[in-house]
């Protein structure tokens, strides 16, 4: 029995590693989606039971207990935090992951400090990765939380040379990483780069806009798998290394996406302090120009679209902020009662993280088959009788494909402008993210319904009611 033990636990690690594996693949699709978070979860599960007959672990019943709160944390969460939530939700946890990678290290560190002479060289850098990597995830995850969440600020915050400043932090962090290979043992040193890594995940987010959060968080997904699979050659774990290789590889794959969505490169996105968490403001009617907008009551917005044979719903942040999911399921319900084929169209970037809006489309039990993808929904909108635009903006603006001099010119958008009528729910005449005013508005086409996402929603229900 002890000689299997080892291969045992192996065995199992390669199954919940393809677990994992197959788990990943299954969310990439919102009809899979649920079931992958299944068998990633049973993967997980299988990873937890092998490492607990591991005859390095040293006290199960802390282990134990540790698991029993975590589930149960986790458990409240889950039932409590609300879906519009779940941006500041993912960013949390990200951080909470690179700060048990961190700990991994620095524990690491404690037990060599005081039972070995020496510090093998592959074990002293992979601390020193891990502390990095993790450090700045956890922090500049907590900064993230913080402007989702509304507690500072979600424009970019940025000083004079700060960039110079950040790159003397990474030079202090390596100067005191070469100290330490030559002198493992020195905890003033170590405990130097421990600090120097936090600030650098505060400096690293704090100057990246509201509007760039869907880059952000998954960048920092990416950076909680890297510190993962650091801690994992931290403790030689196989298990730890592969998964996290496998988040670290996605995140960046999925980072990479939400930058082309955007039509910025990712050094843009990091320092070019670009954004604001919402642009300017202006009132109902108004607007930063002197054209004029064509505003209707919710009468009108009914008999549009119960007369019309296709409806494309766009649903964008500002449906997120007002939970009108549930209202917006049932106004389309609603039209297909009276034979009108409703689709919705899905951006990459809408909301803030990534699938935001299919998440909380999901929540409302809105059918996966009706969900498409900018790719696949562009082509369709010229033969759409009425496009109806829930809270996006900057994802739906014409400026993005025709005026050369705008800041998210060659941006993929939406073309809604294509569809045959635009009605466009809005508070306001805000700009989005970008700061700039949306051509949409100003069209022929386009007719504005001013106020909330749910009030509004819920009146063309009950006007849709009556045709």
């Amino acid at each position: 029995m002890t000689d299997f033990l080892p291969t045992g636990i192996q065995l199992t690690y390669l199954v919940a590693a393809s677990l994992f594996i197959l788990g990943l693949k299954q969310l990439g699709s919102p009809a899979t989606a649920r079931k992958g978070n299944v068998v990633a979860a049973v993967g997980m599960l299988l990873a937890i039971v092998a490492t607990l007959f591991d005859q390095h672990v040293l006290n199960f019943q802390m282990i134990l207990v540790g698991l029993a709160i975590g589930s149960v944390l986790g458990a409240i969460a889950a039932y409590k935090v609300q879906m519009t939530d779940m941006p500041q939700m993912v960013g949390l946890l990200n951080g909470l992951g690179g700060s048990a990678s961190a700990l991994v290290a620095v524990a690491e560190f404690w037990r060599l400090l005081q039972h070995a002479e020496t510090v093998p060289l592959d074990a002293n850098i992979s601390m020193l990765l891990d502390v990095l990597i993790g450090g700045v995830t956890f922090t500049g995850s907590m900064i993230a939380f913080a402007k989702l969440q509304g507690i500072m600020s979600g424009s970019p915050i940025t000083f004079p040379l700060q960039q110079p400043f950040n790159a003397l932090l990474l030079g202090s962090y390596v100067v005191g990483s070469g100290f330490l290979l030559m002198e493992p043992h020195n905890l003033t040193a170590f405990l130097g780069i421990v600090v120097v890594s936090l600030i650098l995940g505060v400096m690293f987010v704090i100057p990246i806009g509201g509007g760039d959060m869907p880059v952000v968080i998954s960048l920092l997904n990416s950076f909680s798998g890297l510190a993962a699979a650091a801690a994992g050659f931290v403790v030689m774990n196989n298990m730890l290394i592969i998964a996290g290789a496998l988040v670290g590889a996605s995140g960046i794959i999925l980072t990479e996406i939400m930058c082309k969505a955007m039509n910025r490169s990712l050094i843009s996105v990091l320092f070019d302090a670009f954004g604001s968490s919402g642009g300017a403001s202006a009132g109902a009617g108004g607007g930063t120009t002197d054209q004029t907008v064509r505003s209707i009551d919710p009468e009108e917005g009914a008999m549009m679209l119960g007369y019309a044979r296709s409806v494309v719903i766009v649903p964008g942040y500002g449906m997120a902020v007002a939970q009108a999911q549930h209202s917006v399921r049932e106004l389309a319900d609603q039209l297909e009662r009276m034979g009108v084929d409703v689709k919705y169209a899905i951006h990459p970037v809408a909301g803030r993280m990534p699938g935001h809006m299919n998440v909380l489309l999901a929540e409302a039990n809105v059918p996966y088959e009706q969900l498409h993808d900018m790719e696949d929904i562009n082509p369709q909108f010229d033969q759409t009788d009425v496009a109806l635009v829930i809270g996006a903006n900057d994802v739906v603006n014409p400026a993005a494909r025709s005026d050369k001099n705008s800041p998210i010119f060659g941006m993929p958008i939406l073309e809604v402008d294509r569809a045959k009528q635009t009605i466009v729910i809005k508070r306001g005449m805000s700009a989005g993210f970008a700061g700039v005013d949306n051509e949409l508005f100003y069209k022929n086409k386009t007719t504005m319904l001013f106020g909330s996402a749910k009030d509004m929603v819920a009146k063309l229900v009950s006007e849709v009611k009556q045709l």
